[in-house]
């Protein structure tokens, strides 16, 4: 069994912390069969080395022990604590007496005499110096998840919870479920459970405050002649209209088709992006060249001038 002062047992057979029971057995056998005291006749540290070994291997490869070795570091092995409470967190606490006197809270009053006033109010007076139960995770939800909300399933602390995730929620959102955070055992007080959101990027859309923002490609004759085309919407396809003589980057908006806002919508604003081919056609370089012979406009005249240093 264990002696006094913590042991990573983990450490001592050299595996994870996530290690199955297999792997657990063949550390021990290989560092068995490298310390046993018949390969190491007359060396003490080695002699150790099997002790601890053997130790280590006792309570990993018990999935009680295991359990709560994992659950309370160095007090593992206390009594108190191997009778019950095995949903605690003990790491609220600095060390084991804290623990206890949390737990019992303080009997005894001035000059040693019971005090009967300080009996009755146990409860009472054993959270007078309150602990922060309150357990935080992170979170990673979908685009389309935090633009129409969902129902997630989460085990916390052995629990299984469902959490609803409202819709339009952004990365750093938190949510705050009641009581399903840590316990404080003996007193039956229960912290809140911190949930940090994190929405996952998507490929064409971006915030801009409460706005959806996308750029959308469009072709030289769109930009020039104008047009109407399809474009994509969270909500499904709709129809873009591109005005005559719109300019690369200019932005185009849709009311109310962006990210919701409580009961209302956000706008979805498209960035136009000019996209030439790689390679024109033949006819194509034929008509530009025809646009170039007819242009009458020097788009340069004005700024000749105004870079001339």
């Amino acid at each position: 069994m264990p002696v006094s002062g913590f042991r990573d047992y983990f450490n001592i057979l050299g595996i994870d912390r996530n290690a199955d029971t297999s792997t657990i057995k063949a550390a021990f056998r290989k560092l068995a069969r490298t310390y046993h005291p018949d390969v190491n006749q007359g060396d003490p540290k080695a002699e150790a080395k099997f002790k601890e070994i053997n130790e280590a291997y006792e309570i990993l490869s018990d999935p009680d022990k295991r359990n709560r070795y994992e659950q309370y570091g160095k007090y593992w092995d206390k009594s108190f604590v191997r009778d019950g409470f095995s949903s605690f967190d003990f790491s609220n606490y600095e060390n084991f007496d804290e623990f206890v006197n949390d737990l019992l809270g303080r009997f005894v009053g001035g000059g040693g005499a019971t005090n009967s006033s300080t009996q009755s109010d146990f409860f009472r007076n054993s959270s007078k110096k309150p602990f922060n139960l309150d357990a935080e995770i992170s979170l990673k939800i979908t685009f389309i998840e935090a633009f129409q909300g969902s129902l997630r399933t989460l085990t916390v602390n052995r629990e299984i919870i469902k959490v609803k995730i409202p819709k339009g929620i952004k990365t750093g959102t938190r949510l705050r479920v009641k009581e399903k955070g840590n316990l404080q055992p003996g007193i039956g007080r229960r912290g809140d459970l911190n949930i940090n959101l994190e929405v996952q990027s998507h490929k064409i859309w971006r915030f801009e405050g409460n706005h959806l923002v996308g750029d959308l490609p469009v072709a030289l004759d769109e930009l020039l002649l104008g047009a109407t085309v399809t474009v994509m919407t969270p909500d499904g396809e709709a129809q873009l209209v591109i005005p005559p003589s719109t300019l690369p980057d200019q932005r185009l908006r849709l009311k109310e088709k962006g990210w919701p806002i409580n009961n209302s919508r956000g706008d979805l604003i498209l960035v136009v992006k000019l996209e030439l081919p790689e390679k024109w056609t033949k006819r194509e370089l034929e008509l530009l060249k025809e646009l170039n012979e007819l242009r009458i406009i020097n788009p340069r005249k004005d700024w000749l001038k105004l870079a001339c240093l």
